[in-house]
């Protein structure tokens, strides 16, 4: 029986350089993969490939057993991606910006302003994004996390630009995720403090 979500023979070359090549792993609901690597090494680009943004030069990923090369859009519907940038529109409001997020996909049940209580930004809750400190957009950003239902979630250095109680609230929603049967793909330099099974794959 396959996992949930493959990776085969992954290759990346940009110019004339090759990333990495023959990556592959298999991850099935529960699990957390930690991508490891020096800055250059290739993480967000594996985690793009893995996200549909770009495709490997060789390989492929496969989500329930079927190359998503194949079904796009469907499996798509199956990810969350958290990134470098919040990935929200920086007139609107956090408020605003989840009602949107929530009318483009699929939600988990969660109410917008219950979510934001809890990553303590309800006192910004109305004040565009992008006179937010860098902080408190990557926790505007968290929040679409839990307001989507998706099980696969892929974070590139989610800790980035996060005080102490930040990354702790981050480890913590990790971790529930997993339990609760979700699957993670994290590049970060550190865990998650969670009794999930965890795999490493380190890019040289």
């Amino acid at each position: 029986m396959s996992a949930l979500l493959e990776a085969r023979d992954l290759s990346i070359i940009r110019g004339d350089r090759l990333l990495f090549r023959q990556v592959g792993f298999a991850l099935n609901p529960g699990e957390l993969l930690l991508v490891e690597g020096a800055n250059g090494s290739g993480k967000t680009s594996l985690l793009r490939v893995l996200a549909g943004l770009m495709d490997a030069d060789s390989g492929m990923v496969c989500w329930n057993g079927a190359d998503t090369r194949r079904a796009r859009q469907q499996y798509r519907e199956n990810l969350l991606w958290y990134g470098h940038r919040s990935g929200c529109k920086q007139d609107l409001s956090p408020r605003e910006n989840l009602r949107c997020e929530r009318a483009l996909r699929p939600g988990s049940g969660q109410q917008p302003d219950g979510v934001l209580e809890r990553l303590g930004i309800l006192r910004v809750l109305d004040l565009p994004v992008r006179v937010l400190s860098a902080g408190q957009q990557r926790r505007v950003a968290l929040a679409r996390l839990l307001l989507g239902a998706a099980p696969l979630w892929l974070l590139d250095e989610p800790f980035t630009n996060l005080d102490t109680a930040g990354q702790e609230l981050v480890n913590d929603l990790i971790s529930e995720h997993l339990l609760e049967g979700g699957l993670c793909v994290m590049a970060s330099h550190r865990g998650v403090d969670a009794d999930v099974p965890q795999q490493k794959l380190v890019l040289q």
